[in-house]
């Protein structure tokens, strides 16, 4: 079977990092890439000068059976909708849009056609939190009680984030409860179910400036689920956890990657096979790509995230910055 043809608009970081972890690929090949500044081009010839980057993103489109868009999020959509009118499947970077209600237009557009589309949350491929499920399987938590969320961060943008400042630093489109607690929503949302805002609150800094700390309480499938988020409280770069308290044991997964079990003696240990961040990073973007590629050929249901559960995400998350 002939590889998939992949097109990516955007090459900034994910678009970067992408090329670099996941490819070569034995399904997936890419067709080509569009990024409108003038550092890109001498970047993708740095990472692979096989890819060609061509001269816009219909040329991208039209070389594709694929589109990868990593472009910021005021251009989600509009390049979606012109990949699925040109009979395109879509993966897209999350948020879906700058605009709640143009992303809740665009999913339903999408669901009534059968579009083939998907939003890159990279924990539908993570061997991690496989792991966490597979203890959750094995009964070694059991009902769950209560879920803790913790994201923390020296500086935001992160330092390898310096590429983005423009709008990763803004309120408008970027701030760390968009960019980084929508994963652990999403991860949240598929391991307990609905999601449901109860309280929250946000700290502002002057200006325009993105959010520097959040607290929240949520409902997840009915579990009571506590968030917390700050900006300059640490002195590295980032940490975080997600930690599930059920009736029979406790599990977490901590900076990204480590998936970890509380023991009877009161100490959490790793799996065996845990990995740093950036060590799996490549399994799972590979992964990410096997599911891709599985869409693409019409598979109706691959496990990567649905348009519907970024939606969601996305509903949370803005309600979130609301209070």
């Amino acid at each position: 079977m002939a590889p998939v043809a992949l097109g990516i608009i955007g090459f900034g970081i994910m678009g970067e990092r992408l090329l670099r972890t996941a490819f070569p690929h034995p399904e997936v090949r890419v067709a080509g890439v569009w990024d409108p500044s003038p550092e890109a081009a001498a970047r993708l010839a740095a990472v692979d000068p096989a890819v060609p980057m061509l001269p816009d993103a219909a040329a991208v489109i039209a070389a594709c059976d694929t589109l990868y868009i990593a472009a910021p999020p005021a251009a989600h959509i509009p390049l979606a909708r012109a990949a699925l009118a040109a009979g395109r499947a879509v993966f897209l970077e999350k948020p879906l849009a700058t605009d709640l209600a143009e992303a809740a237009a665009f999913v339903a557009e999408a669901e009534a056609s059968g579009a083939r589309a998907a939003v890159n949350f990279p924990m539908a491929s993570s061997p991690a939190v496989a792991q966490l499920a597979a203890w959750r399987a094995a009964g070694q938590v059991g009902q769950p009680r209560g879920l803790e969320i913790a994201t923390d961060f020296g500086r935001w943008p992160r330092g390898w984030q310096h590429g983005a400042v423009g709008w990763l630093a803004r309120r408008a489109e970027g701030g760390f409860t968009r960019e980084v607690v929508s994963h652990f929503l999403f991860l949240t949302l598929r391991q307990l179910g609905a999601l449901e805002l109860r309280s929250a609150r946000v700290t502002w800094p002057e200006g325009d400036l993105s959010e520097t700390a959040i607290e929240a309480e949520l409902l997840a499938g009915g579990v009571p689920v506590r968030l917390t988020g700050s900006v300059g409280r640490i002195a590295e770069d980032e940490a975080n956890r997600w930690v599930l308290a059920g009736e029979a044991g406790s599990v977490r997964l901590r900076n990204w990657s480590i998936a970890e079990r509380l023991e009877s003696d009161g100490v959490w240990r790793p799996a065996p096979d845990a990995l740093p961040n950036e060590a799996m990073r490549p399994m799972v973007l590979r992964g990410q790509m096997d599911k891709l590629a599985a869409l693409t050929r019409g598979a109706p249901e691959t496990g990567l995230a649905t348009l519907r559960e970024a939606l969601t995400v996305q509903q949370i998350v803005e309600e979130l910055l609301r209070s």
